[in-house]
């Protein structure tokens, strides 16, 4: 029994990152890059380690740029922590594991540390594959919840539930954080939105702009949990673009749209410090009539264009400052 599964990058649309404060969001799933996992039995529980979990180098520039671009640990970590989440949820709920092991690899073609979620692409995937190994049923909405904590309280990375849920559920989805309703069902309410409303989207990516999303987070974090004003007052506002955007998708307003990306980051750039490369992609594509937003906590960004010939502008300036463009596939 040969077990493959897949999960894909994805690009904040509106909203992020108030997904993290219980605010509101708008996500695709771009189906461009991708992780896949292959799971098949074997005598003992082996998780096959690939190129970018080496720990042999040509040179000390070979490490620098290897860590630079994928960061210190690889996927392994990834894979292991998602099978120790993955136990201990079924053993929660009482879900007997047949006493069978298997052999586990992975392969991804997202670029990492870009602001796609390369890393939480390869523990869903991982979590589809124990699933179907299993014949466990995770119900949907709580799958984003068992990612996310494997993140968060096995690997300590600080994230938000968008990325989660858009990666299990696909497609275009609006989500709704609000507090009271995640602590009365323990997850958020998720609208899944025709994809065939959204308008003539680009991403642009830089490969040099390696960051851990986390650090970017902490701080702004920090003063909102102290309550700070203005941190409050524009996540709030962060929050309503979203849903503002959710109309305006239904109502077939690009022109709405166009607006709402742009304030979403103008908002943003009220709180968090913004590093010039990162805000040399957001003012070339405004420059070339785009509009311009982070798809996550930086390193690629996401907007409206508004035909063939300002795409092709937006490939040629971009591409100036080493980034790439394209056009999402969204199913």
């Amino acid at each position: 029994m040969l077990i493959e599964t897949r999960a894909y990058a994805r690009a904040g649309l509106l909203g992020n990152p108030s997904d993290g404060f219980f605010g509101k969001t708008i996500a695709i799933s771009v189906r461009n890059f991708g992780a896949s996992v292959t799971l098949y039995p074997s005598p003992e529980l082996h998780i096959e380690a690939q190129l970018q979990d080496s720990n042999i180098f040509r040179s000390i520039f070979h490490l620098r740029d290897a860590v630079g671009t994928l960061g210190y640990h690889g996927g392994v970590p990834l894979i292991k922590a998602a099978i120790k989440k993955f136990a201990e949820y079924c053993e929660q709920q009482q879900i007997r594991l047949p006493n069978q092991n298997f052999s586990i690899r992975y392969k991804t073609s997202i670029p990492r540390q870009v602001g796609l979620s390369g890393s939480s692409a390869i523990i869903v995937a991982t979590f589809r594959a124990l699933m179907q190994f299993y014949s466990v049923d995770i119900p949907q909405p709580v799958l984003p919840n068992l990612v996310l904590a494997t993140e968060t309280d096995e690997l300590g990375i600080a994230a938000g539930l968008q990325d989660r849920v858009i990666q299990c559920y696909e497609g275009c989805v609006y989500m709704d954080f609000d507090r009271t309703t995640m602590e009365r069902q323990g997850y958020g309410q998720y609208e899944p939105l025709d994809p065939r409303l959204l308008p003539k989207l680009y991403i642009a990516y830089n490969t040099e702009l390696g960051k851990q999303s986390g650090r970017v987070h902490n701080d702004v974090r920090t003063r909102w949990q102290k309550g700070e004003e203005k941190v409050v007052q524009t996540m709030s506002a962060i929050a309503d673009v979203a849903l503002q955007g959710r109309e305006a998708l239904l109502q077939h307003d690009t022109d709405a749209l166009h607006g709402l990306i742009n304030r979403n980051f103008d908002l943003r750039r009220e709180i968090y410090t913004i590093s010039e490369r990162n805000l040399s992609l957001i003012e070339t594509a405004r420059t070339c009539g785009a509009s311009a937003s982070f798809t996550g906590s930086g390193g690629s960004i996401i907007g409206v264009y508004r035909d063939d010939a300002m795409l092709n502008r937006l490939f040629v300036e971009l591409k100036k400052i080493n980034a790439r463009v394209i056009k999402p596939y969204v199913v």
